[in-house]
């Protein structure tokens, strides 16, 4: 099982392999790598496809997670891409994967040959969507996630009746509680980043499921609006983890954008 010791993390990773251009995939909260199963199927045989587990996520989970940022974890990619011997990848991030993706644009931008944002945006929280937060994580870190709680993340994060969902679930219910607990602090303390887009200077492309609850779309609009020359696509009856449910529509826009890119 591949494991990279960089930055004090044993990071979890899969590496297709190939020659091929270097496409690295970043999950979402309370997801791992293993969400961008249907973008590497579709794309291996052309791209060299790597995904990872960030701290406190998957296999890269110690169980006792330090403090961290998204800045950290943008210096993990980049520190993680040098050990693979990769001088320049194109980046994609779902939600939490798009803001560390960002983030390691404009902190290391020689690494990022162009940009691939699903369900994410610049900004920070939704104030509104704090509490609902709070109270979740209280709920969860007091006694464990209940049914009733795991099928609200389920809808949340899945949409509904999504035939993949059991297995998330479980998932979910073996997270430990300092890792959550940490995970969560990051995403709700994330600085805006919104007024920096304008230094973006690589290709990018922004996916964003039509019916995600967690990113309202026009916050991701505005983010695309905001990146020179990004491009937009709305995915239709798609939720917030659009790349895993709706991979028909998502994975021909991503290899269209793939294929424009210049060597």
């Amino acid at each position: 099982m591949p494991y990279a010791q960089v930055n004090g993390q044993k990071i979890h990773f899969e590496d297709s392999g190939g020659s091929g251009p270097a496409v690295v995939f970043s999950h979402g909260l309370l997801m791992d790598g293993s969400m961008f199963a249907p973008q590497v199927a579709a794309l291996q045989s052309r791209y060299r496809c790597i995904v990872w587990d960030e701290r406190g996520h998957g296999q890269t989970a110690t169980g006792d997670c330090a403090p961290f940022s998204y800045y950290d974890s943008a210096d993990d990619l980049a520190a993680f891409l040098a050990h693979l011997g990769i001088a320049q990848a194109v980046l994609v991030g779902m939600s939490q994967g798009g803001y560390l993706s960002l983030r390691c644009a404009l902190t290391h931008p020689a690494i990022v040959r162009a940009l691939i944002l699903i369900n994410s945006q610049a900004l920070p929280e939704d104030p509104a969507s704090l509490p609902g937060y709070q109270d979740m994580l209280q709920d969860w870190t007091g006694s464990g996630l209940s049914e009733r709680r795991a099928g609200i993340l389920e809808h949340f994060i899945l949409g509904s009746q999504w035939s993949g969902a059991a297995a998330w679930r479980a998932k979910w219910k073996q997270t430990a509680i300092a890792d959550l607990r940490q995970s969560f602090r990051t995403l709700l303390t994330r600085d805006d980043i919104s007024g920096q887009l304008g230094r973006i200077a690589v290709p990018t492309l922004v996916l964003h499921g039509e019916r995600d609850r967690a990113i309202e779309p026009s916050r991701a609009q505005a983010m695309a609006t905001a990146i020179p020359d990004a491009q937009w696509v709305l995915v239709p009856g798609a939720g917030h983890a659009s790349n895993l449910t709706h991979p028909d529509a998502v994975n021909p826009a991503i290899d269209t954008f793939l294929a424009s890119l210049t060597p």
